[in-house]
């Protein structure tokens, strides 16, 4: 063997002599042969495109309160309305809506029949609307009391928008996460420390009357009020802008703005409260600060140098969810 220009030693090709006409070169020519055969033989892959949505509840009529149960609620539930086509095709399943189901799951079937669609979970596209109608769909053709199997991503197809009877949700606020299980399941010690666990994570969050998609929660040191806007981002925008150049952007004493969200298309400021006083105590002042905004928002006028410079002050506290 001669050494190569690496300095490491060359193999000799073995063959006839003139270039890559031996035995191996044969052999590795025949194998690239069957390789390509099978490849044109196998079918293709169709390719699954993503598309981002930004508004994924858009024309849904309680859209502010979607935002606020996959973003802001830990625990909470609301019944579903199938359109009478799927119920036709499915037979009338009941359907829940949960803020989270165990292990974060897309959906469950109940052996009675019953579904659960889960809005927090791991494993989202783009499109978080095609997500839960993907996990309904695939909730419907499986098995009662069966895990149901969802794709990562689910390609082009139906939304929420088209497989629900669309109106407002009837929200019903959890303590706990026993609303997952039926009757009897707690007598599992396993079950019952399982929910133990998850019960432990919980802050205390009550949903408030003053406003649409508003809700109070109390974490260890401090309070919040976060309230999902139904306006435009711009609009919305433009209208805490004049609040806060007026020095109307406060709930009350002792409060703070923390800030703001960007969540589904849509605001959602927050509001730093005192820990101690109950939620119905921000009732009167959310509802107070809620006209203002309603004014605020009504002003058709362009925003005079003093608003101007609040909007850049709250754009920079702004953090956005996805």
């Amino acid at each position: 063997m001669s050494p190569g220009r690496s300095g490491f030693p060359t193999r000799p090709v073995r063959g006839n002599g003139a270039g890559c006409r031996g035995l191996g070169c044969l052999a590795v020519s025949k194998r690239r042969k069957q390789a390509r055969s099978t490849a044109e033989a196998a079918p293709r892959r169709q390719k699954v495109r993503d598309i981002f949505v930004a508004r994924p509840f858009e024309g849904l009529a309680d859209e502010p309160e979607w935002i606020a149960l996959r973003e802001l609620v830990p625990a909470a539930s609301a019944p579903l309305q199938l359109t009478p086509d799927l119920v036709e095709r499915y037979g009338d399943r009941p359907v829940t809506l949960a803020t989270v189901l165990p292990m974060a799951a897309p959906a469950m079937t109940k052996p009675d029949g019953r579904i659960m669609l889960g809005l927090q979970r791991h494993v989202q596209s783009g499109d978080v609307s095609r997500d839960l109608a993907v996990a309904v769909l695939c909730a419907l053709e499986t098995a009662p009391g069966n895990t149901v199997s969802v794709p990562p991503l689910p390609g082009e197809g139906p939304r929420l928008q088209d497989i629900l009877v669309d109106g407002p949700l009837d929200v019903t606020m959890h303590d706990g996460f026993d609303f997952w299980l039926d009757e009897g399941a707690t007598n599992d010690p396993n079950v019952r420390a399982s929910l133990e666990r998850a019960d432990a994570s919980i802050y205390p969050t009550v949903r408030l009357k003053a406003a649409p998609a508003a809700y109070w929660c109390q974490v260890p040191e401090k309070a919040h009020v976060r309230w999902v806007l139904p306006d435009s981002e711009d609009d919305a925008l433009d209208a805490l802008s004049r609040l806060s150049a007026a020095g109307e952007l406060l709930l009350g004493d002792g409060t703070k703005f923390a800030g703001m969200f960007r969540a589904h298309g849509r605001l959602v400021p927050v509001w730093d409260l005192p820990r101690d006083p109950e939620a119905g105590e921000w009732e009167t002042p959310l509802a107070e600060f809620a006209k203002r905004y309603a004014e605020a928002l009504a002003d058709s006028t362009p925003l005079d140098a003093a608003a101007r410079r609040s909007r850049q002050g709250l754009l920079g506290r702004q953090l956005t969810l996805r």
